[in-house]
């Protein structure tokens, strides 16, 4: 019952290790996310699990088959969603999804009833005459998920399906993943949105440097990696290091940034509590619970990479 097996994965460009040596299993059914900042060979990977990229050492099956050896028989069977719409503009939105449901092997009439059938899916029913030129970004990137389930797929990739699109048009786009992953479809997708992931995702994997520095359920993660509660304090007049010094002992671990200091503890009041019989009064307290970007910059980093 997997649909994904992953074992000393590498992809090299050259003298560059893309992918380092990764391990991953994808049941069937599961919505599974790969995260990681920029240059962590979450692209690279994809690419191998969608049978453009042959691996450079390592195993891999997907769908119980060899990339190298039957890619086309497992592209028949993929979705790919990728980061780049890809849309022909000379085509309406309709005839974006008939004329790629043609290259399956679908009769028109087929073509014609799955094209109706996923506009009405992904709320593009009334737009199907429309060019692609008048489509917000929200609608072209549902237009491109729906061109991805045109052959009713067993494995969908979505990389970074909704990059660029207002709060809104996200939701819309998280709904309708929703939907999939309730049907039961395999979906692997890459994201940077910390929310997006805790919403979807059963389970994760972190990259960093291409290789898996975190793997679980989104929960799971923040246990291990983070707290029940974060509480930020910021302080005027004195820097958030001097104040810091006074802090050791509260919480499960103290981080100081140049605004403000992050406490990781069980208890976000107690922890506040706790700051002010020190006889510290910060000029600004936020209690909050731990989220998946807390697990995300400490096993990445907090340092930019381009």
């Amino acid at each position: 019952m997997t649909a994904i097996h992953i074992r000393g994965l590498v992809k090299r460009f050259g003298g560059f290790t893309a992918v380092d040596g990764i391990d991953a299993d994808v049941p069937r059914g599961e919505f599974f996310g790969i995260l990681g900042p920029n240059g962590a060979g979450k692209s690279s990977t994809m690419r191998m699990l969608g049978c453009v990229s042959p691996p450079t050492d390592g195993v891999l099956r997907v769908l119980d088959m060899d990339p190298v050896r039957d890619g086309h028989r497992i592209r028949a069977r993929l979705g790919v969603c990728p980061q780049a719409d890809g849309l022909d503009a000379e085509l309406t939105v309709g005839e974006n999804l008939t004329t790629y449901a043609r290259y399956f092997g679908m009769s028109r009439r087929a073509a014609r009833e799955r094209t109706a059938e996923l506009l009405e899916f992904m709320q593009l029913a009334d737009r199907a005459g429309s060019t692609i030129q008048t489509l917000s970004g929200g609608m072209k990137r549902r237009l491109v998920i729906a061109r991805a389930l045109v052959n009713e797929p067993d494995v969908v990739l979505l990389d970074e399906p909704t990059t660029g699109l207002d709060p809104q048009a996200r939701h819309v786009v998280w709904e309708r993943l929703f939907r999939l992953k309730q049907r039961g479809v395999t979906v692997v997708m890459t994201t940077h949105y910390m929310d997006e992931a805790e919403q979807l995702c059963d389970r994760l994997v972190v990259m960093d440097a291409g290789r898996i520095v975190g793997e679980g359920a989104p929960a799971a993660l923040i246990k291990e990696h983070a707290s029940q509660e974060v509480v930020e304090l910021r302080f005027s007049g004195a820097s958030q290091e001097e104040c810091a010094q006074a802090l050791p002992g509260i919480g499960e671990r103290v981080e100081v940034l140049p605004d403000r200091i992050l406490l990781y503890c069980a208890n976000g009041e107690k922890a506040v509590a706790d700051v002010h019989d020190r006889g510290l009064t910060p000029t600004g307290v936020l209690v909050r619970r731990g989220a998946l970007e807390d697990v995300f910059l400490r096993l990445t980093g907090r340092q930019l990479i381009d």
